[in-house]
């Protein structure tokens, strides 16, 4: 087994420093569970299905003569009787080289079917080939990927009453959480609601109150490090971040070191929180995944959030976070999904299933600059959260080429680079240096520099906190810099405390935020919206460091991070606010009305247009009102899973029950009631496709809505009918939306859009049209089998000493 979400230098792990994105820091290494205890047992989640149960009253003292490992095969001592759902499943003889009661680690049994356990090689063999058993599939380890955020999407304080919202539950799928920061007291809150049937783990001093009602951790791996707590508290800030930004209550004068000052709160500030600690220094484990999601659904959460992702696509059979999310929405959960990290680039989205809200994360009308000024009196404007004060001082500039620790064996092409080692702290200390490189900042720091100039990465549209003061600026004006040092005798610089400057070109879709489309189900967009997730202040963990360099020392009540991790609870928050507004909306309903509502984004500043922002904007002020919706119902998705060719046993390992494909043909995605359109076209194929959609009305009880199309000339584009009447709330229409056009050749998005209005109402789902090469989406996945890892062959991968390629990693 190999997990992704750790480097390993030399041999021995290395922590990848907090807030730099994950995604771009991405190693493999062997499971610990192999590294570190040396046995052959890894973990794996096994689910079932319905003919894996034995009637309850069986009872049975031994194993059975026939040679295939069965469902009613016991082994004495070896008996584990799971309760699913009043039925009794016996875990048999296949658990040989160990008791069956220290393999077992979950047992996925509140809301689907199914368990976690340490198995061998040979006792894998031996459970997938039971009647029964659809998937055993190893553990791995997926990735963790607001003052001002919710004023500018025009959430103002006035639209949340201090008691709306109060029996609307989040469920966090993070780190875990501070609970003692202000933004979950509990002052003025009642009781649970009393369909909360959750608990709260109260070791080492964590303590549940009526705002932060439950909490619990998940370990699969048993695996610590020095820095984690086996508690729900949060020692990494990102699940407290989250948690604050979804649901956190008001907190007045909330800041950075000063910065972004203001009333920090989230989406719903007068919701509950239920908190499940997935998340540690190792990353997020598939097993611990899935048993939270088990106990989030049958503790009675309303929405779920969850921030992490894999980094690679996965048929949604393979997939924790779509097999969670999917019977989530069976019991009425919608889940919120963070769309991951690895943008720019084309089809890096994560967690696209057509059940979950998936989200990109866009800048906000605030950007944090630091500016640096030369000796000569040119000044230039870097990014950097930098709540360092030189005041003005000027102080001596060198090249951190000429700082070179030759007693460390280090050149100046390496020390030019800023490295932590490679500099001579006598040459360092006191002065302000020039680096070529980006990291962070402590190569600089403990040689006891004052301050550090680095390069933006490619794009400069997010910033970092740093340990000392600093700086990030073009490569073009680090050349500047660099000549003034050469050229002056005595080159002198100063850095100037952080500021802000107001964006106007927000809100426009961050670089690092993953784009579409679709890599399972071509035909469903994603992402779904984009929300605010670009420097965004919210409440910290006390004991985790407040900036980029893991080492950092100082402590912060509220910190300010980038990342679709900050975007997802946005759309959380949201959706837990049409939640509470209409709490008999079905996922699908509310998904609908935060799609059809968003604001439209410009698509003059995204190449991929949608593939970047999805139906746009979120607009929560809208998604209240929103006229009409398009609701999908779980035989729908069902009906879409066996349309891409699910057979029985994929099928039930999503659904978890006895669903089945009555003879339904392979076809395409058109037809699910999704609230946006997405038509993809074999290359050098004409434009082809016809929609089915029905929408209900949930605005005026009389009114009539008139379609209007936009989209290029080449393209025709037909919806029939039309017009559509409605008479009363709940009526449901349908109509058809016919498109055609040419042949069409590498054409990367063409992007319109249908629009209903009621001269009240604007209800806008986007039609994009683009080219995909079969063979290339075929390579991905097959819905009948496994993700096809080696599609990504040669595909770079990030890493902090250059790139990494998937024909570089072992596969076993």
């Amino acid at each position: 087994m190999w997990a992704t979400s750790w480097s390993c230098d030399g041999g021995s792990l290395a922590r990848v420093p907090r807030i730099v994105d994950p995604n771009r820091l991405v190693f493999l290494l062997p499971s610990l569970s192999r590294r570190a205890r040396g046995g052959p047992h890894l973990t794996f989640w096994v689910l079932v299905g319905l003919l894996l149960f034995g009637r309850g009253d069986e009872k049975k003292t031994g194993c059975q003569a026939d040679t295939r490992p069965s469902a009613s095969c016991l082994a004495g001592d070896r008996l584990i009787r799971l309760l699913t759902r009043g039925r009794q499943l016996h875990l048999p003889c296949v658990l040989r080289a160990t008791s069956a009661k220290d393999s077992l680690i979950y047992s996925y049994q509140r809301s689907f079917n199914g368990f976690a356990a340490k198995l061998s090689d040979e006792e894998v063999a031996r459970f997938s080939e039971m009647e029964g058993v659809v998937s055993v599939l190893p553990n791995s380890m997926l990735q963790l990927h607001t003052t001002r955020s919710w004023d500018f999407m025009g959430f103002t304080e006035s639209y949340v009453g201090d008691s709306q919202g109060g029996d609307v539950i989040v469920g966090l799928l993070d780190s875990g959480i501070w609970p003692e920061s202000d933004s979950f007291r509990d002052d003025g809150y009642g009781p649970p609601p009393a369909k909360w049937k959750g608990t709260c783990q109260t070791e080492n001093n964590f303590t549940c109150n009526n705002k932060i009602i439950g909490a619990q951790y998940y370990n699969s791996e048993n695996f610590y490090y020095t820095t984690d707590i086996k508690s729900p508290r949060d020692t990494e800030g990102h699940g407290t971040h989250t948690g604050s930004t979804a649901a956190g209550r008001k907190v007045a004068g909330a800041s950075y070191y000063g910065l972004a000052e203001g009333l920090a709160r989230g989406g719903n500030p007068s919701a509950r929180i239920a908190v499940y600690k997935v998340c540690w220094a190792i990353g997020c484990a598939t097993a611990d995944i899935l048993a939270a999601f088990d106990d989030a659904i049958a503790d009675g959460v309303n929405i779920i959030s969850v921030s992490l992702g894999a980094s690679f696509p996965l048929q949604y059979f393979e997939d924790p976070i779509a097999i969670g999310s999917f019977h989530a929405m069976k019991y009425g959960i919608l889940t919120s999904n963070s769309a991951g990290n690895d943008g720019p680039w084309r089809g890096g989205v994560s967690n696209y299933s057509p059940w979950s809200l998936t989200v990109a994360a866009n800048t906000i009308d605030r950007k944090f600059v630091s500016q640096l000024v030369l000796g000569n009196g040119q000044i230039f404007n870097g990014i950097a959260i930098n709540n360092f004060e030189l005041n003005g001082t000027s102080f001596p500039l060198i090249w951190g080429g000429d700082a070179a620790n030759f007693s460390a064996n280090a050149l100046s092409l390496d020390s030019r680079y800023c490295f932590p080692g490679e500099m001579d702290s006598r040459k360092v200390k006191g002065k302000i240096v020039l680096c070529e490189g980006f990291w962070d900042g402590s190569g600089i720091l403990l040689a006891d520099g004052l301050g550090i100039i680095m390069p933006t990465q490619s794009f400069n549209d997010f910033a970092f906190s740093f340990p000392l003061s600093a700086t990030l600026i073009s490569q073009e004006d680090i050349t500047k810099v660099l000549e003034y040092i050469r050229s002056s005798k005595n080159p002198i610089a100063t850095i100037l405390g952080g500021g802000t400057w107001k964006d106007i070109m927000a809100p426009s879709v961050v670089s690092f935020s993953s784009r579409g489309p679709n890599p399972i189900t071509s035909d469903i967009l994603k992402p779904d919206l984009t929300a605010p997730g670009v420097d965004i202040l919210a409440a910290w963990s006390p004991i985790a460091p407040p900036s980029v360099y893991s080492e950092d020392t100082r402590r912060v009540k509220y910190n300010i991070i980038s990342g679709t991790s900050m975007s997802c609870p946005h759309a959380s928050g949201a959706a837990a606010y049409v939640k509470a507004t209409h709490p008999s909306w079905s996922p699908a309903a509310i998904k609908s009305a935060l799609m059809t509502t968003a604001h439209v984004m410009d698509p003059r500043k995204h190449d991929d247009r949608e593939f970047a922002y999805g139906s746009g904007h979120i607009n929560p002020v809208n998604a209240v009102n929103p006229g009409l919706i398009f609701d999908i119902s779980e035989a729908d998705y069902i009906d879409l899973l066996c349309k891409q060719g699910y057979n029985i046993t994929t099928l039930r390992l999503v659904t978890g029950d006895n669903s089945v494909c009555n003879n339904t043909k392979p076809s395409r995605a058109w037809d699910l009631n999704y609230p946006s359109f997405s038509l993809a076209i074999e290359d050098g194929q004409k434009i082809m496709g016809t929609f089915t959609r029905t929408v209900t009305n949930v605005g005026s009880p009389n009114s009539t809505y008139y379609a209007s199309m936009y989209m290029p000339n080449s393209i025709d584009v037909k919806v029939e009918p039309s017009v559509l009447s409605f008479s009363a709330i709940g009526d449901r229409k349908s109509f058809t939306v016919k498109v055609s056009g040419p042949q069409i050749t590498q054409e990367p998005i063409i992007s319109g859009s249908i629009l209903w209005k009621d001269g009240v109402n604007v209800v806008r789902t986007p039609l994009v049209v683009y080219t995909v090469i079969p063979s290339a989406l075929s390579s991905y996945s097959s819905p009948s089998g496994r993700t096809n890892k080696s599609a990504f062959k040669g595909v770079p991968m990030n890493h902090k000493k250059g790139l990494l390629q998937w024909n570089d990693i072992p596969t076993a």
